[in-house]
């Protein structure tokens, strides 16, 4: 496990967020019709009530733009010099999803590439996009994560449909100075190869899960990477305002609070009305919770995530004054 930080004098700090979600939601309701499920075992077990899903019209290139287009719009006029697409389900194999999303958005020429690390992927970005600017690379990315997860899951499994929705989600990173709010702190990142196949799925099969290996290690893992931020960051864990992990599970989340000792007011969650979203999870939910006011400037906030490979990861920043707007859910780019 690794931590990473921008060089003293060049931070990135964030300074715009934005998120899309697909109109169309499907309840716990509409699942039970065509599951040997109910709304109550969803509830209990996953905390998820409905999830957005994405129509044949609707693809993880246009999410991915939908949200950049918001962080970009709720910003002051900046020149975007890289872009930093977080997903695993791609439209294609080949070519990456980033130059389309970049040229759509109108910034053909920049460097633009995917990356790949399950449910940790936007904090992955985080970091590569941390990284370009503490070199002096660029001054300013567009980090976005997005993913259609559930399209990923065998139709019948009770088990895994339930849990994945689409959505995407992007910040807007500039260059700036470490003691200023949105600035990020070190990023905590690590990978474990040995439990690969406990979350899965190949190019032409279903998503497999291990439910329970999955738990113990998201558990183990986030907490584990969330102390070793905090402590990289010179924080202690009672200085944390705001706990904002990848919406999973709501029981691997809550056992994640329990561990590090974070009051249930201080957990930030949309689990309910989004399901996991894969690498769209964590800037979703930073989307959503400051513009309904439940995470507000100021606030000392720590990012932790976990996914397939395995990989986890974690961060910190001081939230910085930002007024988003509630995610777009256009049928139509």
């Amino acid at each position: 496990m690794t931590a990473a930080s921008v060089a003293a004098g060049r931070a990135a700090v964030i300074c715009a967020v934005g998120a899309a979600l697909p109109p169309h939601t499907v309840s716990n309701a509409d699942l039970t019709a065509r599951l040997n499920t109910t709304d109550e075992w969803i509830r209990s077990r996953t905390g998820i009530t409905q999830r957005h899903v994405a129509g044949a019209d609707l693809s993880t290139t246009d999410l991915a733009v939908r949200a950049g287009a918001q962080a970009l719009a709720d910003t002051e006029p900046v020149t975007v010099e890289a872009l930093v697409v977080a997903t695993t389900t791609p439209d294609r194999c080949c070519p990456a999803t980033a130059p389309a999303v970049a040229t759509r958005l109108g910034l053909t020429g920049i460097p633009a590439y995917d990356l790949a690390a399950g449910c940790t992927g936007f904090l992955y970005a985080l970091a590569t996009a941390a990284g370009l600017i503490a070199a002096g690379a660029v001054g300013t990315v567009l980090v976005i994560g997005a993913d259609r997860l559930a399209t990923l899951p065998d139709p019948e499994d009770r088990t895994t449909v339930p849990l994945f929705g689409d959505g995407a989600g992007a910040v807007v990173l500039r260059h700036g100075s470490a003691d200023e709010a949105g600035a990020l702190g070190p990023v905590v990142l690590g990978s474990d190869g040995t439990g690969a196949d406990l979350i899965r799925a190949s190019r032409t099969g279903a998503l497999h899960m291990d439910g329970g290996e999955v738990f113990r290690h998201a558990v183990d893992r986030m907490s584990t990477a969330s102390r070793q931020a905090t402590a990289a960051a010179g924080w202690e864990l009672g200085d944390i305002d705001r706990l904002v992990p990848h919406q999973a599970n709501s029981r691997i989340t809550a056992f994640v609070a329990r561990t590090l000792g974070v009051p249930d007011d201080r957990q930030l969650s949309n689990i309910a009305e989004t399901g996991n979203t894969g690498a769209a999870s964590i800037p979703l939910l930073l989307a959503r919770s400051a513009a309904d006011g439940r995470l507000k400037p100021g606030h000392r906030t720590l990012l932790t995530a976990f996914g397939a490979g395995l990989t986890w990861g974690a961060t910190t920043l001081t939230w910085p004054g930002l007024s988003p707007q509630p995610p777009t859910q256009r049928s139509r780019t």
